[in-house]
């Protein structure tokens, strides 16, 4: 199949372009025009599938829920909104729970699915800290602990790639070292750590932030905290939910605009009920939340941000239009910026010959026409 338009973003810039798909990949990428194109998109934007790695669940499923039939009809219907690549998110919970939930995610994986790839787990909890745990259920926060990671990651057949913990309450760094040793990227997230905990966590083996200005130390200019720690560690990755409610358009200019177009990554952070009606009630850790008309996800006693129901594509015009972060550091922090946090940038984040056919085609408005997942049209 040949595909064409006068707007693919191909190194750093749009172009005019042919993009020859064979076999899940992109075999070729040619001048607009060089061959008789299957679809010609005009100057519709094509540009790569979008990655979102922390997300709980959308459609009335959570991860935690460990339904089989609940996480295909999830991965069926998320290239809907350009999404290509996926890390299923847990939360906070008992041992079995959890176990239950990432042995699902390894089942459904073994036995095939349709839809957006699930490229890992994203193992949000249970160890983190008690004041800036958010949503997160208090009663199953426990310290971090080896042996019981390894059942977790044997439990869910290796696909943990993501795990967010409260660093500092990590005892000489040793599920921290371990995790960093062993493929899994680790996160600092509701977490009290202060810059200087931050940094000795980075120089054992933290890699990232989890939902930079949430769940976190605040910045002040004489406790810079986590989120002066993640401006200040340009070269980690950090997270940050672009929906505008979470973290203000001001902010993520600031965020982006600090560590620059390389390092920040735009996540949605949904919830289960994404893609349900204003107004719907479900419980989300133990606790209750309730769907705002802005897309927010609140505890219902608390009224507290629990989560959003948030797009990648509405994300994405947030950060252009609203933001006004430059198109090249908004396109990055959902396409080539978690590819290569997940350390799969050989095969995707972008759109050159030999990696997955992974594409998006999206309208002047943001809304998506195509998604292509690795060939196949998706949505």
């Amino acid at each position: 199949m040949i595909i064409q338009s006068k707007r693919i973003w191909v190194l750093g810039q749009f172009i005019e372009a042919q993009l020859e798909l064979e076999d899940g990949k992109i075999k070729n990428v040619l001048a607009y025009g060089a061959k008789p194109a299957d679809k010609d998109y005009g100057e519709r934007r094509i540009v790569p599938g979008f990655i979102d790695v922390h997300t709980h669940g959308a459609y009335g499923f959570d991860t935690n829920d460990a339904e089989e039939e609940g996480l295909r009809n999830w991965m069926k219907h998320i290239p809907e909104e350009g999404v290509t690549g996926i890390c299923p998110t847990t939360i906070t919970q008992i041992e079995e729970v959890l176990t239950k939930a990432v042995k699902n995610v390894a089942k459904v994986v073994a036995d095939g699915y349709e839809g957006a790839e699930i490229l890992g787990i994203h193992f949000e909890g249970p160890y983190l800290d008690m004041v800036y745990k958010g949503a997160q259920p208090e009663q199953c926060i426990v310290k971090p602990d080896v042996e019981q990671f390894k059942r977790y990651q044997k439990a869910a057949d290796g696909l943990i790639k993501i795990i967010t913990m409260a660093t500092e309450r990590d005892e000489d760094f040793e599920l921290t070292r371990y995790c960093a040793a062993n493929d899994v990227r680790v996160s600092i997230g509701h977490s009290a750590a202060t810059i200087e905990e931050a940094g000795m966590a980075i120089a054992n083996g933290a890699t990232s932030m989890t939902h930079i200005f949430n769940g976190m130390t605040p910045f002040h200019h004489r406790k810079p905290g986590l989120v002066g720690a993640a401006m200040r560690f340009r070269d980690t990755f950090g997270e940050v939910i672009c929906d505008g409610n979470h973290s203000t358009p001001d902010a993520l200019n600031d965020l982006f605009m600090a560590k620059g177009r390389d390092y920040t990554i735009m996540i949605t952070d949904a919830l289960m009920v994404k893609g349900l009606p204003v107004g719907t009630k479900v419980l989300f850790g133990g606790n209750e939340i309730e769907l705002y008309p802005d897309g927010s996800a609140h505890l219902t006693g608390a009224k507290s941000l629990a989560g959003s129901t948030l797009k990648v594509n509405e994300g994405l015009k947030v950060l252009v239009e609203k933001a006004m972060i430059p198109w090249d550091y908004a396109i990055n922090s959902c396409t080539l910026n978690p590819a290569r946090y997940l350390n799969v940038d050989d095969r995707k984040g972008k759109l050159v010959a030999g990696y997955d056919a992974d594409i998006v085609v999206l309208n002047d408005d943001y809304s998506v026409e195509m998604t292509y997942v690795r060939g196949k049209e998706a949505f």
